[in-house]
């Protein structure tokens, strides 16, 4: 009598994530101010290495005593240029 063939194992890892390229697009040219040429001359793993030490993920909204600090720190201004030229209309 012939063993019944193995039912063929489950993956035990997750696949891989694809790589976040509108957060690296971001980085690359909104913090690093690389030009094009230069960001796409990075590897995924040189870039992937730089974005951690300047990218904090966000967990939510800020605290309270957290936001009214940054309200502090820099609020909102209208300038009097602004606000003439509003009245214009």
């Amino acid at each position: 009598m012939a063993a019944e063939p193995m039912p063929p194992r489950k993956p035990t890892r997750a696949p891989p994530r694809p790589f976040p390229w509108d957060e690296a697009m971001r980085f690359g040219f909104g913090v690093l101010r690389l030009s094009s040429r230069d960001f796409w001359c990075l590897t995924p793993r040189e870039l992937a290495a730089a974005m951690p030490r300047h990218i904090t993920p966000l967990t939510g909204p800020p605290e309270r005593h957290v936001f009214e600090a940054l309200m502090t720190a820099f609020p909102d201004h209208i300038s009097k240029e602004f606000d003439d030229a509003s009245s214009l209309s």
